[in-house]
């Protein structure tokens, strides 16, 4: 059964706030996002991996009706705390697999990577993050095993025509929350639930991806159906014997192997 979020209401209230994933509605994809509270100056050129671990900040969740739902924790005054809790995380990861189990299918952007994985550890349950990444659909991480390199989802937004764009830089996000602005976060990560909700509802459509390159010009790449990281990481690599630093599908996944 479906678990309420930490913080929440009733059972009661908990049914009503979450008809958008019961199985009589028909909504059957859910997209989540996270922001992470770790302050640091990026360097170009730089391994974000360099300042992991990160600490969930806060997360949403996303159906294709209703609003998004948002996950984070408060202390005894009801402030937003800086970093996600054990608990809240373990519901927000129980809430996921238990969505997939029913059937659901539960999507990301370059989840596979990193909110899967960050949200296990915020939890401390790495294997269920690991069931759950495995079974998650990662638009992202497919059109990496057909081109070599990764693309955003900012540059994907712009290039399918959405009309939506990213509400912030990335790294604002944990510089806002460490500030107390916790509303433009909020805000920011229900966004990108929601752009990326869009954006896997319209590959699924179309089964391309089109994207704005960095030099403002447009490609596409056709990924046909869409895959579950599992099959995904069943297909051979992408060729990037025309690279000479490539990014390897490895890394991507490296954390899931550690279980």
């Amino acid at each position: 059964m479906l678990r309420p979020p930490h913080g929440a209401g009733s059972i009661s209230e908990f049914a009503a706030d979450c008809r958008a994933v019961r199985p009589e509605q028909n909504i059957e994809l859910i997209s989540v996002d996270i922001e992470t509270s770790n302050l640091f100056d990026l360097k170009p050129g730089e391994d974000l991996e360099k300042y992991a671990p990160f600490h969930v900040a806060v997360a949403a969740t996303a159906g294709s009706t209703g609003e998004p739902k948002v996950w984070m924790s408060r202390n005894a005054r009801a402030d937003p705390c800086t970093n996600m809790s054990r608990e809240t995380a373990r519901e927000l990861l129980n809430y996921l697999h238990d969505l997939q189990q029913q059937g659901h299918r539960v999507c990301a952007w370059n989840g596979a990577s990193f909110d899967l994985r960050w949200i296990g550890f915020a939890a401390e349950d790495v294997p269920t993050a690991r069931e759950v990444a495995l079974d998650l659909y990662d638009p992202m991480l497919q059109f990496f095993n057909r081109t070599g390199y990764p693309v955003g989802l900012d540059a994907v937004a712009q290039g399918m025509d959405l009309g939506l764009k990213k509400l912030l830089k990335s790294e604002d996000a944990p510089r806002l929350w460490s500030q107390g602005q916790h509303d433009k976060v909020v805000e920011y990560v229900c966004s990108d639930a929601t752009i990326t909700l869009k954006l896997v509802q319209r590959i699924e459509q179309t089964g391309c991806i089109h994207w704005v390159t960095r030099k403002g010009g447009r490609r596409s790449e056709h990924l046909g159906g869409l895959l579950t990281v599992r099959q995904v990481l069943a297909q051979p690599e992408p060729d990037q014997s025309w690279m000479s630093s490539p990014l390897r599908r490895a890394k991507f996944v490296a954390w899931m192997s550690q279980v």
